[in-house]
């Protein structure tokens, strides 16, 4: 008697766990309860995505970790070694190196020219770090907007299955509708937060370019500048 007591309340627990997991709810089925509207949002989350990896390579990569560049230049041009200089600029890929040689190939003329010349090389190379970050701007304000669309969608879908259901209305009329309107609300929410960090991660990087391509600039003009001081 007392085995069949203790051993009731296990069989009971046993039975009770595949109903609790039947009534988990799957991600992926969430996700097709937020309806059409999810494909642009999944679109704008894949974009975004894109945009973050191909410019966060890209600029790690123009970003230079060679201290020693500068030395290299000085060293070229204090000895007069002026085509030394350019072929290694040349040699290089990174924006400062293209703009030093841009400055380099002006040696002669006036210093307003040459400081000039460099902007001007220097604002082309911006403009590639630059290249589509404004999409991921555009993505952190587009996506919620569709979800509060979605959201919008949802709620007319609800009150149109109340009318059409009359006086019998069940639940599972108003969760339809529910479930619609919460998730279109939270995925365009979760891809307009993500793009927006990405749009920020970037330009903190860039700004860490620009920093870099002006303290190597003022290095090269003060170098050019001794023998007149």
């Amino acid at each position: 008697m007392l085995f069949t007591l203790l051993q009731t309340p296990a069989v009971a627990a046993a039975t009770a766990i595949p109903e609790t997991n039947a009534a988990q709810l799957n991600l992926f089925d969430l996700v097709l309860k937020g309806g059409v509207i999810m494909i642009p949002i999944a679109l704008l989350s894949v974009l975004a995505i894109y945009i973050f990896v191909e410019r966060l390579l890209f600029i790690k990569k123009q970003i230079s970790s060679d201290t020693t560049f500068m030395n290299t230049i000085e060293g070229f041009i204090r000895n007069g070694n002026i085509e030394s200089a350019q072929t290694f600029c040349k040699s290089s890929q990174k924006p400062v190196a293209r703009m030093i040689e841009k400055g380099i190939s002006r040696i002669g003329m006036p210093i307003k020219e040459i400081e000039d010349s460099i902007e001007i090389a220097g604002k082309f190379e911006v403009y590639k770090l630059e290249k589509n970050i404004n999409v991921l701007r555009l993505i952190s304000g587009i996506a919620p907007m569709l979800g509060f669309l979605g959201t919008l969608l949802g709620v007319i879908q609800l009150f149109y299955d109340i009318s059409q259901a009359g006086g019998d209305l069940k639940m599972d009329v108003v969760s339809n509708g529910m479930y619609v309107k919460l998730v279109t609300s939270v995925a365009g929410l979760i891809v307009g937060i993500s793009a927006f960090v990405f749009y920020n991660w970037i330009n903190t990087l860039i700004n860490k370019a620009v920093q870099e391509m002006e303290w190597n600039t003022m290095i090269f003009m003060d170098l050019l500048k001794e023998p007149t001081r």
